[in-house]
């Protein structure tokens, strides 16, 4: 098969999963999460139900596509880093710089779609629930970039690193939420990345009870 047909199919194939999930999103957003049902979806799209789960295999993955281009997103800045520039440091200048774009991933975006559509994903219990599958594919990833070889010591920087960016951008959107402008609130977003990027490059710099190990 041509590269040029192989690459008008993977187009089209893209174009379904945008506008399936744009249509399910904007149900969701006016009814609710749980009271819109997938048949429903597969109708507004004009699709059939079995062919709407070899897209998306589970109901919260409609409103989690937004998401799929940003799970190796870590993992693409750390292999793509220029020469001399370490992990945590190419990873720090990509979310500052993302928040200067305001960018909806860093939670620091008062666009009223936006809003809305994290409301609906941090109000829906399985919503955020299937996020966790989505990070931990983003920590797989991360993993194998920061180093294939060691793939313990890979997996916990892994894990701390995509952990310190969700609460990041939680925390960005908890405050958006409760009223506050995205423009007043960067300050404090970036010395929060400031610090966050200090404890994962020197440690925690907090004072932590030392628990005796079980014997």
């Amino acid at each position: 098969m041509s590269t040029g047909r192989t690459g008008l199919r993977e187009r089209k194939k893209q174009q379904t999963y945008q506008a399936v999930s744009e249509a399910a999103i904007s149900m969701f957003l006016e009814r609710g999460f749980d009271k819109v049902s997938v048949a429903e979806v597969a109708a507004a799209a004009d699709i059939s139900k079995p062919t709407l789960f070899r897209y998306f295999p589970a109901k919260e993955d409609l409103v989690l596509h937004r998401f799929a281009d940003h799970e190796d997103e870590a993992a693409r800045v750390v292999s793509g880093r220029p020469d001399g520039t370490t992990p945590l440091q190419a990873l720090r200048r990509h979310f500052l710089d993302g928040l200067d774009r305001h960018d909806p991933v860093t939670g620091l975006c008062d666009d009223p779609q936006v809003l809305a559509f994290h409301r609906l994903l941090y109000g829906t219990p399985s919503l955020v629930a299937r996020l966790y599958a989505y990070q931990r594919r983003s920590e797989a990833a991360l993993a194998h970039a920061l180093d294939p070889g060691a793939p313990v010591a890979a997996r916990l920087a892994a894990g701390q690193i995509i952990a310190v960016l969700r609460i990041l951008a939680e925390e960005n959107w908890r405050r958006v939420d409760a009223g506050e402008s995205a423009g007043r609130l960067r300050a404090d977003a970036v010395a929060a990345a400031g610090l966050a990027f200090v404890q994962l490059s020197e440690g925690l710099v907090m004072p932590l009870p030392v628990m005796p190990l079980p014997e």
